[in-house]
């Protein structure tokens, strides 16, 4: 273990100025066994540092390297396991505990005792020994760092003296020494013992050098002995004089102490008068209040200006005084209860007064605001309020003064406006909305009230029967976007029941001014109801000091104390102020509504209107503050007009599936095709930039799913019209409408109408020219089935049936002027099964004239493959069809 030590001290330490203590063999506990070393050193600089450094021998090599240190500051806990029985466990305590098995016990009790003698000489830290046997604690005598020439030549105990003993290295200065008497002797290294006898010559002289030098000094140390003497008697005169003075100032300091303690009677006499004072001058100067301010209190003007601001003044001043801060004792002296109580009587005196005048102040103004009502009787605007919010303004810091002295008060206020003032707005808004109504019906104030009375059916039926004739059928515009009809006269739209009329109001035509019109109304109602709500909820904000302090998002503020003690938060000031404008405007949903329902009385599709402007309202209301009263009374009432509209596409789609059919005449373009164009022509107008896209695309959805299912029904149903006309038609206008308005959450439905259009338009043309040459087109079936059976193509027209001769005499029966009147006969029909409307007669004739043609060709190559060298041929050429059919479609 000493050559190990030697090893790890020149390899190790000496490079990095350390000095090594102790050392011990361990492994790591329940581990494979690999050995390691745990060292003790000290750094030979100050200050001196003490490590635990543990060192590991290489695997590829023959030495040591260093792997981890800890300072011996950071060890709080050495646990030795068992202090009694030998054992080699032991575990260290740094930041986290490490477990080690020394490879002997002696090994690990003579670490132990160095880590302790350590801690005890350099730290002095109550690192805790557990399980150690007090034989290897022993104290140390106590020895300061500066008692200890260098860290280099002492060592930590004299236990460890011996180790150190066996080796002490030199120094850096002591090497250097050496090396320079080295140079100046020849020798030195070549005969060591001369050189050493050259230097204990050397000493010798300079010992005998330094006896001489201290022989020759004797006669200076007699002369200083000498003065030393008489220094002493000159100090032995001085203290006798000194103890001469001591008792004359003795004396002195009985007087001065005498002295002192009168001073300190004086001063503390100084002090307590002086603290009187303070006590006399803070109740004087905080509970005394001005003549003034008692009179403006007592008698005040609450009318004025002046006489407000003097109040107010005089309030503040009363609050002042009894909101003090009184400190211990003060509550015992009489003259302090008598003021406060005096505080306490104007308080109540002028809380009464306050609360009188401000009642009388609401009284009057709906007195005066009910005179003003006629004015705007006859237009669409609702009174300003501003002028009686600027009064009462006046007194928002008298409020404030009520509300903290006096909340029963203050509440008793806070009522009897809301029901005053609820009062005065509900006849300002009925009669306000009286006259929208009026406006949007066009009609008088007696005959608005009639159109707004619930009607039944009957009587909706009596009145539409009395407005349009006794036929009892609706005529009007095919311009009219909420009629429809399907007509049992060749005339399809000339007459037309509504599509969107939801069976509540009369039938009257309305056009895209009307409309226009209700939606201009419509909008100033909501545009004259915002400010209003706006302008009221700011007011009782201010006066009523329910303003919203909220100095940090997402925290809540506490904004004031009440006189019962109660904290009022942000929160609850929000909840108070939404639930006085629910009681001062609670007449404002309920006339919403009523207005929503005649506007969908008189015309279902205002609900369109309603919905995009009362969605942007809704929108902007949430944007300023999402839980307000005008936010959330308006989302109410766009819930309302969300439904209705819900409602109005039902109705289109019931009505689409109610729709009949005429059994006599062609059916054309259906009227809720057309009417679906009309619809969607105008929901992209009324909805450009709207913030509720989503619900006319939903609506879209379901009414182009109801318009392709009823197309499809209708077709199934038709007598009159072959089902592939019906649906060739309807699909090609659904087709161009969605084309041509560009609605893009129906781009997947546009793309299914052109195929359903191209689908049967195919199908439609090959199915009527099977007519046209139906003997040919048998005879070459039965050609191509036998084909079909196996026989060979060459060896058809061995087949009685299929012999030349018979082809010969099938195409004798279609010469060149048979196949014309035959092509005329199609065209003809095909005239009278297709619509004017649509205008897809050229399209269907040209389709007809490709496949003709494309028949044509397929019977001349199934004449070339089966009846080959027979020199048969068709009695009329492609070119004679092309000038067939543009004869024939020039000639109609």
């Amino acid at each position: 273990m000493t050559a190990i030590k030697h090893a790890l001290q020149r390899d190790i330490f000496t490079p990095n100025d350390e000095r090594l203590l102790s050392i011990v063999n361990v492994c790591k506990a329940g581990k494979k066994k690999k050995n390691c070393f745990l060292c003790a050193t000290v750094t030979t600089e100050r200050p001196v540092q003490v490590k635990v450094v543990k060192v590991k021998k290489s695997d590829k090599g023959d030495f040591y390297k260093r792997q981890i240190a800890w300072a011996l500051r950071d060890l709080a806990v050495v646990d030795a396991k068992d202090a009694i029985k030998e054992n080699p466990e032991f575990d260290l305590h740094f930041e986290k505990i490490y477990k080690w098995v020394a490879s002997s016990t002696a090994e690990k009790n003579a670490f132990i005792s160095c880590i302790w003698k350590l801690n005890q000489r350099y730290l002095r830290k109550k690192i805790d020994f557990v399980n150690v046997s007090s034989q290897l604690l022993e104290e140390l005598p106590k020895v300061t760092e500066e008692s200890v020439p260098s860290g280099e030549n002492q060592s930590v105990t004299g236990g460890d003296e011996e180790v150190v003993d066996e080796y002490q290295e030199l120094n850096a200065r002591e090497e250097q020494d050496i090396e320079i008497m080295m140079e100046g002797c020849e020798y030195a290294i070549s005969n060591a013992e001369a050189f050493a006898e050259k230097l204990s010559r050397e000493l010798q002289v300079l010992d005998g050098a330094n006896i001489q030098s201290i022989m020759a000094s004797e006669k200076q140390v007699n002369i200083l002995m000498k003065l030393l003497d008489e220094a002493l008697k000159e100090v032995d005169q001085i203290e006798l004089k000194l103890s001469s003075y001591e008792e004359m100032l003795q004396s002195v300091k009985e007087q001065m102490d005498q002295i002192s303690e009168s001073n300190h009677l004086i001063h503390l006499s100084n002090t307590n008068n002086v603290k009187l004072l303070s006590e006399i001058e803070f109740l004087v100067n905080h509970m005394d209040l001005a003549k003034g301010h008692i009179k403006a209190l007592q008698e005040g003007d609450l009318a004025s200006s002046r006489g407000i601001e003097a109040c107010t003044n005089a309030a503040d001043a009363l609050l002042q005084c009894m909101n003090v801060a009184l400190r211990p004792g003060h509550d015992m002296l009489l003259a302090v209860k008598q003021q406060q109580q005096r505080f306490s009587d104007l308080r109540e005196l002028f809380a009464r007064r306050l609360a009188s005048h401000l009642n009388n102040v609401f009284v009057q103004q709906g007195h005066d605001q009910s005179s003003t009502l006629a004015q705007h009787s006859v237009e669409l605007t609702l009174p300003n309020h501003h002028p009686f919010h600027r009064d009462l303004l006046r007194y928002a810091k008298l409020m404030e003064w009520l509300k903290s002295t006096d909340y029963g008060k203050y509440e008793g206020l806070t009522k009897n406006y809301m029901d005053y003032l609820s009062r005065l707005y509900e006849r300002e808004i009925k009669d306000f909305f009286e006259v929208a109504k009026i406006k949007m019906t066009g009609t008088t104030k007696e005959s608005k009230k009639f159109a707004t009375l619930p009607r039944k059916e009957s009587a909706v039926k009596q009145e539409t029967e009395s407005l349009h004739g006794s036929s009892g059928k609706l005529t009007g515009s095919t311009s009219s976007l909420n009629k429809l009809s399907v007509q049992s006269s060749g005339n399809r739209r000339s007459q037309s029941s509504s599509l969107l009329d939801m069976g509540n109001m009369s039938a009257s035509d309305l056009d895209v001014a009307d409309r226009t019109k209700f939606d201009k109304i419509f909008e100033q109602v909501l545009s004259e109801l915002e400010p209003l709500c706006l302008a009221e909820q700011d007011f009782i904000s201010k006066f009523f000091k329910l303003q919203q302090h909220q100095s940090i998002p997402g925290t809540m503020v506490w904004l004031i104390r009440l006189d019962g003690g109660t904290l009022i938060t942000a929160t609850i000031m929000k909840d108070m102020i939404r639930q006085m404008m629910i009681k001062i405007f609670r007449c404002i949903e309920p006339e919403l509504n009523n207005l929503i329902a005649l506007g969908d009385k008189i015309d279902s599709f205002n609900s369109l209107y309603m919905l995009v402007k009362m969605s942007h309202h809704v929108w902007t209301a949430q944007n300023v503050d999402p839980a307000s009263f005008l936010s959330t009374t308006l989302g109410n009432v766009l819930v309302t007009v969300k439904r209705n509209f819900d409602k109005c596409i039902s109705n289109q789609i019931r009505q689409m599936e109610e729709v009949k059919i005429s059994k006599k005449s062609k059916v054309g373009i259906l009227p809720f095709v057309a009417e679906f164009e009309e619809f969607a022509g105008l929901a992209e107008s009324i909805f450009k930039n709207a913030e509720r896209r989503g619900d006319l695309d939903k609506a879209y959805t379901k009414l182009i799913r109801g318009v392709f299912v009823n197309v499809e029904k209708v077709a199934n149903e038709s007598q009159k019209t072959p089902r592939d006309v019906v649906m060739m038609e309807n699909f090609h206008h659904i087709f161009a409408t969605l084309s041509r308005l560009k609605i893009s959450c129906l781009e997947a439905e546009k793309k299914d109408a052109k195929q359903k259009y191209t689908d049967h338009l195919q199908s439609y043309v090959i199915y009527s020219l099977g007519q046209p040459l139906e003997k040919l087109n048998h005879f070459f079936d039965g050609v191509e089935a036998r084909v079909a059976q196996g026989i060979r193509e060459e060896e058809v027209s061995y087949q009685l049936a299929f012999n030349k001769q018979e082809l010969r005499k099938v195409i004798k029966e279609y010469p060149g002027k048979e196949v014309k009147k035959g092509l005329d006969n199609l065209y003809k029909k095909v005239d009278k099964h297709l619509c004017e409307e649509e205008n897809l007669l050229q399209v269907v004739w040209h389709s007809m004239q490709d496949e003709f043609i494309r028949q044509y060709k397929h019977f001349e190559g199934l004449i070339a493959r089966c009846y080959p060298g027979s020199g048969v041929t068709m009695e009329f050429t492609i070119q004679d069809i092309l000038d067939y059919c543009s004869s024939i479609a020039q000639s109609h």
